[in-house]
Protein backbone atom coordinates (compact mmCIF):
# COMPACT_ATOMS: atom_id res chain seq x y z
CA UNK A 1 0.00 0.00 0.00
CA UNK A 2 1.39 3.45 -1.04
CA UNK A 3 0.75 6.46 1.65
CA UNK A 4 -0.51 9.12 0.03
CA UNK A 5 1.55 12.21 1.36
CA UNK A 6 -0.66 14.99 2.19
CA UNK A 7 -0.65 17.97 0.69
CA UNK A 8 -0.02 21.45 2.16
CA UNK A 9 -2.18 24.11 3.01
CA UNK A 10 -1.30 27.42 0.37
CA UNK A 11 -2.75 31.11 0.87
CA UNK A 12 -2.14 33.94 0.10
CA UNK A 13 -3.62 36.58 2.51
CA UNK A 14 -2.26 39.87 4.22
CA UNK A 15 0.18 40.90 5.80
CA UNK A 16 0.07 41.01 9.79
CA UNK A 17 2.71 42.81 11.93
CA UNK A 18 3.01 39.65 14.17
CA UNK A 19 4.11 38.49 10.11
CA UNK A 20 7.19 40.78 9.96
CA UNK A 21 9.80 38.58 11.69
CA UNK A 22 8.98 35.83 9.48
CA UNK A 23 9.48 38.06 6.64
CA UNK A 24 12.11 39.58 7.56
CA UNK A 25 14.23 36.48 8.11
CA UNK A 26 13.08 35.26 4.84
CA UNK A 27 14.50 38.27 3.34
CA UNK A 28 17.40 38.25 5.36
CA UNK A 29 18.04 34.25 3.91
CA UNK A 30 17.67 35.09 0.30
CA UNK A 31 19.27 38.50 -0.28
CA UNK A 32 23.25 39.76 0.11
CA UNK A 33 21.64 43.52 0.73
CA UNK A 34 18.03 42.64 2.21
CA UNK A 35 15.29 45.19 3.46
CA UNK A 36 15.37 45.67 7.48
CA UNK A 37 12.08 44.83 9.26
CA UNK A 38 11.93 48.52 9.81
CA UNK A 39 11.13 48.88 6.12
CA UNK A 40 8.70 45.95 5.97
CA UNK A 41 7.25 47.46 9.09
CA UNK A 42 7.00 51.13 7.09
CA UNK A 43 5.46 49.66 4.27
CA UNK A 44 2.32 48.51 6.21
CA UNK A 45 1.72 51.80 7.78
CA UNK A 46 1.87 53.32 4.77
CA UNK A 47 -0.93 51.31 3.74
CA UNK A 48 1.08 49.27 0.57
CA UNK A 49 -0.26 46.36 0.00
CA UNK A 50 1.16 43.56 1.74
CA UNK A 51 0.80 39.85 1.50
CA UNK A 52 2.01 37.06 2.78
CA UNK A 53 2.12 33.28 1.78
CA UNK A 54 1.06 30.76 4.42
CA UNK A 55 2.46 27.26 3.73
CA UNK A 56 0.62 25.10 6.69
CA UNK A 57 0.55 28.17 8.68
CA UNK A 58 4.08 29.32 8.12
CA UNK A 59 4.68 32.30 5.88
CA UNK A 60 6.79 30.77 3.42
CA UNK A 61 6.75 33.81 0.70
CA UNK A 62 5.56 37.52 0.83
CA UNK A 63 4.64 40.18 -1.57
CA UNK A 64 4.89 43.91 -1.32
CA UNK A 65 2.84 46.66 -3.97
CA UNK A 66 2.20 50.29 -4.00
CA UNK A 67 -0.54 51.69 -5.90
CA UNK A 68 -0.60 55.69 -6.69
CA UNK A 69 -1.18 58.03 -9.40
CA UNK A 70 -2.86 55.40 -11.74
CA UNK A 71 0.11 52.62 -11.81
CA UNK A 72 1.47 50.05 -9.71
CA UNK A 73 4.94 48.98 -8.62
CA UNK A 74 5.87 45.75 -7.27
CA UNK A 75 8.77 46.46 -4.54
CA UNK A 76 9.45 43.52 -3.31
CA UNK A 77 8.08 39.59 -4.00
CA UNK A 78 10.14 36.40 -2.42
CA UNK A 79 9.78 32.43 -1.78
CA UNK A 80 11.59 31.30 1.53
CA UNK A 81 14.62 28.80 -0.24
CA UNK A 82 12.71 26.09 1.31
CA UNK A 83 10.02 26.36 -0.47
CA UNK A 84 11.42 27.56 -4.02
CA UNK A 85 10.43 25.60 -7.35
CA UNK A 86 7.21 24.54 -5.73
CA UNK A 87 4.93 27.03 -7.85
CA UNK A 88 4.64 29.35 -4.90
CA UNK A 89 6.05 32.69 -6.77
CA UNK A 90 3.46 32.49 -9.42
CA UNK A 91 0.76 32.29 -6.68
CA UNK A 92 2.20 35.46 -4.89
CA UNK A 93 2.41 37.12 -8.49
CA UNK A 94 -0.80 36.02 -9.44
CA UNK A 95 -2.63 37.57 -5.99
CA UNK A 96 -0.08 41.12 -6.32
CA UNK A 97 -2.04 41.15 -10.36
CA UNK A 98 -4.75 40.69 -9.00
CA UNK A 99 -5.16 43.66 -6.31
CA UNK A 100 -3.33 45.49 -8.56
CA UNK A 101 -5.96 45.33 -11.40
CA UNK A 102 -8.67 45.40 -8.37
CA UNK A 103 -7.28 48.95 -7.58
CA UNK A 104 -7.95 50.06 -10.94
CA UNK A 105 -4.43 50.52 -12.54
CA UNK A 106 -3.43 50.27 -16.41
CA UNK A 107 0.16 49.49 -15.42
CA UNK A 108 1.97 48.02 -13.21
CA UNK A 109 5.89 47.94 -12.83
CA UNK A 110 8.69 46.21 -11.05
CA UNK A 111 12.67 46.68 -10.87
CA UNK A 112 14.96 43.56 -11.42
CA UNK A 113 18.29 42.39 -11.29
CA UNK A 114 19.36 41.48 -14.52
CA UNK A 115 21.08 38.62 -12.75
CA UNK A 116 18.49 37.07 -10.96
CA UNK A 117 17.35 34.32 -13.86
CA UNK A 118 14.46 32.74 -12.21
CA UNK A 119 12.50 36.10 -11.40
CA UNK A 120 12.89 37.23 -15.53
CA UNK A 121 11.77 34.22 -15.96
CA UNK A 122 8.65 34.33 -14.14
CA UNK A 123 8.03 37.71 -14.90
CA UNK A 124 8.21 37.03 -18.60
CA UNK A 125 5.89 33.76 -18.32
CA UNK A 126 3.34 36.37 -17.08
CA UNK A 127 3.77 38.84 -19.73
CA UNK A 128 6.05 41.57 -18.33
CA UNK A 129 8.71 42.86 -20.73
CA UNK A 130 11.61 45.40 -20.14
CA UNK A 131 11.14 48.87 -20.80
CA UNK A 132 13.99 50.32 -19.43
CA UNK A 133 17.10 50.06 -17.61
CA UNK A 134 18.00 51.48 -14.27
CA UNK A 135 21.94 52.01 -14.21
CA UNK A 136 24.17 51.09 -11.00
CA UNK A 137 20.79 50.59 -9.19
CA UNK A 138 21.30 47.88 -6.73
CA UNK A 139 23.97 47.35 -4.19
CA UNK A 140 26.37 44.83 -4.98
CA UNK A 141 29.67 43.15 -3.78
CA UNK A 142 31.70 44.23 -6.46
CA UNK A 143 30.17 48.12 -6.83
CA UNK A 144 26.26 48.50 -8.08
CA UNK A 145 24.19 46.29 -10.39
CA UNK A 146 21.86 47.64 -13.07
CA UNK A 147 18.79 47.03 -12.49
CA UNK A 148 15.89 45.75 -15.65
CA UNK A 149 12.47 47.50 -15.72
CA UNK A 150 9.71 45.85 -16.16
CA UNK A 151 6.04 46.25 -17.20
CA UNK A 152 2.97 44.84 -17.73
CA UNK A 153 -0.68 46.15 -19.31
CA UNK A 154 -3.49 44.98 -16.77
CA UNK A 155 -6.20 43.93 -18.43
CA UNK A 156 -9.43 42.22 -16.57
CA UNK A 157 -8.27 38.60 -17.84
CA UNK A 158 -4.44 38.98 -17.73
Amino acid sequence: MIARLQEARVTVRDMRHEDLASVSDIERRSYDFPWSHGVFRDCLLAGYQCVVLDRDDDVAGYGVLSVAAGEAHILNICVDPAYRSLGYGDRLLDDILFRARTSSVAKIFLEVRPSNKHALALYKKKGFHKVAQRPAYYQAHDGREDADVLAKKLTADS
